[in-house]
């Protein structure tokens, strides 16, 4: 099933933006001599935004852990905690990962494996950071990341309407005979080229990012450099948490963006104040998340450098419009809101930081995705009932439609 990224989760961009910049883990040397072999398929849990989630099992430890797999991730990595409850040894790396408000240094552990259905994989080096807030965004644990050290190895086909993934080793395979094949710049992340158009059609470089959960984003050196947005667009605020502490942003939308032949119409786009220069600028303008690419089914291919897209039956979902101006979450089962942006519908409504919601619109369920859900109803007034100092308080909130 599905679930629209909303902008009550805007957390999630803690984790497409945390990326960590190093020296790519290449592993054994890939033979890509003869035909793509089959190795193994396994299921993955579609999160908010079209993210992926797979399990596999690390090292000896018989518990299955939960992997988010991101084409927008240089490395592989585990979470902070899942490390310190399994005692599993590590070092410093000298490295270091930069967020959307910080940098700083990271441990790794060393020459681990990894185990998914069919298939296990040895020689891994994890580097260590704290995904907290991921759990806390999709109320399910998060134990890590999988990105380049694992993609750099095999051919992965991401199937959307199945929810499949299925490995084939590297060699020739035969893509489908309609579709996108891309050939996209690969420097640990891959890049490709995008045409945006909104006052200006403009063409330019962006990281393709399975592990974004949203649609399309830019930086705010971009947006003023290129002039790319219509003077009447009115970005609204939100807050995010990435790296060493809360960054704010802002939400558009852009009347078209486009990959190779495929078009998207107004498309919601957040806009970074890229502080840390993450991405390169003038190199690169953003970044096209998987609130798009979940549209396609997928083939990962960079051994070869190549990445096909194949439209799905999410091809013509709707795009999410909606605006709260709060962010939810799962705290060990207790869903609060936070990060309520002043003059916002949330703030107007009189909700507060670390209000405990009870039920939305008679939704008692204690639900995350449904209460995200409900939140999407762009135009309608939708009741909440929360609790503040052990007092039930009733509020009436009515969504914004972003423009």
């Amino acid at each position: 099933m599905h679930f629209k990224f909303s902008l009550i989760i805007m957390k999630l961009l803690v984790y497409f933006i945390i990326v960590i910049f190093s020296v790519p883990v290449f592993g054994q040397k890939v033979d890509i001599d003869g035909p793509a072999k089959f190795i193994t398929e396994f299921n993955f849990r579609q999160l908010t935004g079209g993210v992926m989630l797979i399990k596999a099992r690390f090292n000896s430890i018989p518990d299955s852990f939960n992997f988010i797999l991101d084409t927008g991730s240089g490395s592989i990595s585990l979470d902070s905690a899942t490390v310190e409850k399994y005692a599993i040894p590590h070092e410093p790396s000298g490295r270091y990962m930069y967020g959307i408000a910080g940098v700083r240094k990271v441990d790794y552990s060393k020459n681990n494996s990894l185990a998914f259905p069919g298939l296990k994989i040895d020689s891994l080096d994890f580097y260590i950071n704290d995904y907290e807030i991921l759990t806390n965004v999709y109320g399910i644990k998060v134990d890590g990341i999988i990105g380049y050290s694992f993609l750099s190895r095999y051919i992965v086909k991401v199937d959307f309407d199945s929810l499949k993934i299925r490995v084939y080793s590297p060699g020739a395979i035969k893509y489908p005979p309609h579709g996108l094949l891309l050939h996209p710049a690969l420097r640990g992340l891959p890049i490709v080229p995008l045409i945006i158009k909104d006052a200006r059609t403009i063409d330019a470089n962006y990281y393709f990012d399975t592990g974004a959960g949203l649609c399309f984003l830019i930086s705010k050196q971009f947006k003023n450099d290129s002039a790319v947005l219509l003077k009447r667009r009115k970005p609204v605020s939100t807050k995010v948490q990435g790296l060493g502490g809360k960054a704010q942003m802002h939400l558009t939308i852009i009347k078209k963006v486009r990959i190779g032949k495929y078009k998207f119409k107004k498309v919601p786009t957040y806009i970074l104040d890229d502080e840390f220069n993450l991405f390169s600028r003038p190199s690169l303008a953003g970044l096209i998340g998987n609130d798009i690419l979940r549209r396609f089914n997928l083939i990962i291919n960079y051994p070869e450098k190549e990445i096909h897209l194949l439209p799905n039956s999410h091809f013509h979902d709707h795009f999410d419009y909606s605006y709260t101006g709060m962010s939810l979450y799962n705290f060990n089962g207790i869903i609060q809101a936070d990060d309520i942006i002043e003059g916002s519908p949330a703030d107007k409504a009189g909700l507060k930081n670390g209000d405990i919601i009870i039920g939305i619109n008679n939704d008692f369920s204690n639900d995350l995705e449904k209460y995200k859900n409900q939140l999407q109803k762009t135009g309608e007034t939708i009741t909440l009932l929360i609790r503040r100092d052990n007092v039930p308080i009733i509020l009436s909130m009515r969504v914004r439609r972003i423009r």
